[in-house]
């Protein structure tokens, strides 16, 4: 059943109010064109009757009616052709005479210039003068100038269709030519109704199909079950295939954002457990000693006490770090992580952080090595975000690095990015965990471990700060042969700079 509201009810509507429309205009078209067509085949054939009908007799001497050629005249015109009248005119279009039936003629004068137009030769037919027999009608005619001695005497004014004529013509029209071009013109009305309406049948059909897809798309449904396939040659797509396109770009789309809403969900609820430990771990610790020391503090002797409180610093230590990140990173994803970039210079920074951890590493017996190129160009970005970078990068080296190892930096770069990379020889990480590392408080087994104050987070944050400088971030290693970290970001200006 068809829905008014529907697109295929608005355009089937639309389709028969515009057939009604044209089948009236053209039914008038076509009965003003045929009424027109049939006044000039008139005109054009009894176009020198009047003058043929002053030839043959004298119907005006000296302004006067010739009352006898007269009524021969009207007797001959009545038995060969009765649907014609004549009129006599003087001079200035007044009637003198005339053939129509008497009461008739509600005229006395007929203008004169359609008539002068007509005997000049040059006019374009159906030409219409005034009819006598009506006040505003008008109607095809024929005339000719009735002269004698060179001299003008009036006018044969011959209408070609009379009173009686109209009425014959009327009611043959109405008994069978306008009831078979009424009939010709419904049929067609009717076949192209029916032709349109299959037409966008056929053309909503997909679009039908395409609107019970979208109504399937819910969480519930499979993914089949709400997918446009197209059913034709898509080399040259039509609006309805673009749209079907469009549409399963669009599903996709919300199904891996509703994935990705899930892992984040999980991750989210990882992440809290994760925090929850973290944050238990060193406040257990912290308490319980500074509880041993409030409640034993007489018992102990100084160097007990002295290693209580070591412990205790140690886990506040631990504790303030591990907030400190959350913080950072949380600040890093909000929309206060406003980077400050300016151009600056890569190898100084990276002297100056290596140099900073130089006694960590002497105290390790690990070479800190730096390699830069001497036409290093500038580096644009947040300076202080790229040093918290190299820290994170270099201090996990040192710390994942045994004793009598090694930790290169080396700087490359190109036309439009500097590299910096981060070698060490330490234990290396297992193939399956690299694509994992750069995750929240992802932690490898506990070997690598190796210090207690590892929460998870450096790579987490270097990898926000890169993705804000529009660089990115990667990691290579192969298990007891060492791990190398790399990032890039850009050596010319980008942002607000």
């Amino acid at each position: 059943m068809i829905q008014p509201s529907s697109l295929y009810g608005k355009m089937a509507a639309l389709l028969f109010l515009l057939m009604l429309i044209l089948g009236g205009a053209f039914f008038w078209l076509l009965n003003y064109t045929s009424s027109a067509y049939q006044q000039e085949v008139m005109q054009k054939l009894n176009v020198d009757l009047a003058q043929h009908l002053v030839e043959s007799d004298s119907l005006l001497t000296d302004g006067k009616v010739n009352q006898k050629a007269l009524e021969h005249l009207f007797h001959l015109l009545m038995v060969i052709n009765p649907s014609i009248e004549v009129y006599l005119l003087d001079p200035h279009g007044k009637v003198l005479a005339y053939s129509a039936p008497e009461g008739k003629v509600v005229r006395n004068r007929v203008s004169l210039a359609p008539l002068q137009h007509f005997i000049s030769g040059n006019a374009e037919y159906p030409l219409k003068g005034d009819d006598p027999r009506s006040t505003r009608g008008n109607k095809v005619f024929s005339a000719s100038p009735i002269k004698r001695d060179g001299r003008l005497q009036g006018y044969l004014y011959v209408i070609l269709g009379s009173e009686a004529y109209d009425g014959i013509a009327k009611r043959i029209a109405g008994s069978y030519a306008l009831r078979v071009a009424a009939g010709l013109l419904l049929t067609a009305l009717i076949i192209s109704l029916l032709f349109g309406l299959g037409g966008f049948a056929f053309i909503t059909r997909r679009l039908r199909l395409l609107a019970k897809i979208m109504q399937n798309v819910s969480p519930g449904k499979a993914a089949r079950d709400r997918e446009w396939y197209p059913e034709r040659d898509t080399r040259r797509p039509d609006e309805i295939e673009i749209l079907g396109r469009s549409f399963n770009e669009m599903a996709q789309r919300i199904d891996r954002q509703m994935q990705a809403l899930t892992r984040n969900d999980a991750q989210r609820r990882e992440m809290i457990a994760n925090i929850s430990h973290d944050l238990r771990t060193p406040l257990t610790s912290l308490h319980g000693y500074l509880e041993t020391l409030l409640l034993k503090d007489t018992q102990l002797d100084a160097q007990d006490r002295q290693r209580y409180l070591h412990i205790a610093n140690t886990q506040s230590h631990q504790l303030i770090r591990l907030v400190s990140e959350l913080f950072e990173l949380a600040k890093l994803d909000s929309c206060e992580a406003m980077i400050n970039i300016e151009a600056f210079s890569l190898a100084e920074l990276v002297q100056d952080v290596v140099n900073k951890f130089q006694l960590k590493a002497r105290e390790k017996r690990i070479k800190l090595l730096v390699e830069c190129p001497s036409s290093l160009p500038f580096a644009y970005g947040d300076i202080g975000l790229i040093q918290r970078v190299l820290d994170n990068l270099i201090e996990n080296a040192l710390q994942h690095t045994p004793e009598n190892g090694q930790v290169r930096v080396s700087l490359t770069s190109d036309r439009r990015n500097i590299m910096v990379e981060i070698s060490d020889t330490g234990c290396g990480i297992p193939g399956e965990a690299l694509p994992h590392i750069f995750d929240r408080f992802y932690r490898l087994d506990k070997s690598r471990q190796t210090g207690p104050q590892h929460a998870g987070l450096g790579l987490a944050i270097a990898k926000r700060i890169l993705e804000l400088h529009n660089g990115r971030i990667w990691a290579r290693s192969r298990l007891n042969e060492g791990t190398t970290f790399g990032f890039q970001f850009a050596s010319q200006p980008f942002g607000n700079l």
